[in-house]
């Protein structure tokens, strides 16, 4: 999962401040389901630090069941600095590779069983391992019956081309209900 950094201002001696802001869109949704009295989980992987902490933090402070979130031992959580032009358009600049990302040896079947719904973004379908242990952790959701829900949000800087992209995107959009 991403760990969101924004600017958010100037400093006394003029240099940008930036603002942590743990995150990122299936997790949001996450957070946002709670807040609305349904029960959640989130599966993924972060890094044993100060971003993956507060991530784990923040996520389980509004109800999220964080026990399938992995901590990698070396390598980051991988984050995401945004910048909002005028006008309000954002720029993502990403910090990943590497970055924490799950395998499919680390995903809690369990979590997907017990679950009426599963849902997955692009993110997870940008690089291996994370793309291999999304698509087992999406075929075991649909043989388990769950709605499948997919986020095509497409964050070009991610990517190694966008003919890529589409192709990931294609398959998310041919697997959700």
């Amino acid at each position: 999962e991403v760990h969101r950094v924004r600017r958010s201002g100037l400093s006394p001696q003029g240099n940008p401040l930036l603002e942590a802001n743990p995150g990122g869109a299936p997790c949001n949704l996450l957070a946002m389901l709670a807040r609305l009295g349904h029960r959640t989980a989130f599966l993924g992987k972060v890094g044993r630090d100060a971003f993956g902490d507060m991530l784990r933090q923040r996520v389980s402070g509004v109800g999220v069941d964080v026990s399938g979130l992995r901590v990698d031992e070396n390598i980051p959580t991988t984050l995401a600095f945004v910048h909002t032009q005028p006008g309000g358009e954002r720029d993502f600049s990403f910090y990943r590779k590497p970055g924490a990302d799950l395998g499919e040896d680390e995903v809690d079947l369990e979590k997907i069983a017990s679950s009426r719904v599963f849902h997955f973004g692009t993110l997870s379908s940008t690089g291996e391992p994370v793309r291999s242990a999304t698509r087992a952790a999406l075929a075991y959701a649909k043989a388990h019956g769950c709605l499948i829900s997919f986020d095509p949000n497409l964050r070009p800087p991610l990517w190694d081309s966008l003919d890529r992209a589409r192709e990931e995107i294609d398959f998310g959009l041919s697997q959700c209900d």
